[in-house]
């Protein structure tokens, strides 16, 4: 059933929306506190606080590996590959996303955060192949 896929895309978008408020919320805070005015950041974001700024990378990493992972996730309903194996996998890339959020918006701590990172990643194989498998 596809559905075991669709919530985890589902908790994936939802997670992306939670990232854009977090970025909002932390560049009004940065506007109130006049920290910048908005000549300073018409052209580029690099004059916001660091807070602001780890905010408005993480929003824009959602949009680079999660793309695979929604891409994935329509290849594998389309083919039939929608058993426990991809709904585990699924799950584990949302649950690395967010991890690898609370890190990055948090203590960012690199070398924490790529172990995540990475583990996200090897979901994304596991995602793949598992749509290889059915489709060969």
């Amino acid at each position: 059933m596809t559905l075991k896929l669709i919530y985890p895309a589902l908790a994936m978008i939802f997670w992306i929306f939670v990232v854009g408020v977090i970025m909002a919320i932390r560049r009004k805070e940065a506007f109130a506190s006049g920290a910048v005015k908005p000549a300073d950041v018409c052209i580029s974001n690099e004059r916001y606080p660091t807070p602001a700024r780890l905010a408005a990378a993480n929003f824009s990493n959602q949009f680079e590996s999660p793309v695979l992972f929604f891409v994935l996730l329509l290849i594998a309903m389309n083919v039939g590959a929608t058993g426990y194996v991809m709904a585990a996998l699924a799950w584990l890339f949302v649950a690395t996303r967010v991890v690898h959020t609370l890190i990055h918006i948090g203590p960012n701590k690199l070398p924490v955060r790529g172990v995540v990172y990475g583990v996200g990643f090897l979901a994304l194989i596991g995602l793949w192949i598992g749509v290889l498998i059915a489709v060969l």
